[in-house]
């Protein structure tokens, strides 16, 4: 039986949104190229083509005539994608606990000063924000 689908894009529906939220409208064969630049691994037409249309039909891209060909363009923002893929690792992880969330991050990851400095700001700032 089929694994259920995510309403998360997968690893290569990922690659394809952020070659169209680089640049968009895009034909086939120039997401195809983009693709293939960064994978630096042949990928056939037909396969880019029915992720695009799989990616159409599941909302994620809007599709257009344009000649003979489809040009294809994000439907969802960056931050949309990001924001869902957060909230179920955080649900589904760290029971719902943001700090959990962030305390393992930074344990496990190197943070470099700059970075601690901008999270010091949003945490402040954030802070504030409750306060009122």
């Amino acid at each position: 039986m089929a694994r259920p689908g995510s309403e998360h894009p997968t690893n290569l529906e990922l690659e394809i949104l952020k070659v169209l939220w680089e640049e968009a409208p895009l034909p086939v064969r120039e997401v195809r190229a983009r693709l293939e630049s960064q994978a630096q691994r042949p990928l056939a037409h037909s396969s880019v083509i029915t992720m695009l249309n799989i990616m159409y039909d599941k909302g994620f891209l809007y599709r257009k005539k344009v000649g003979k060909s489809f040009h294809f363009s994000p439907r969802v923002r960056k931050d949309q994608i990001a924001g869902g893929i957060i909230d179920d690792l955080l649900s589904r992880l760290f029971d719902g606990s943001p700090s959990a969330m962030m305390l393992n991050l930074l344990e496990n990851k190197e943070v470099d000063a700059d970075e601690l400095t901008e999270l010091r700001k949003l945490i402040t700032r954030k802070t504030r924000e409750q306060e009122k």
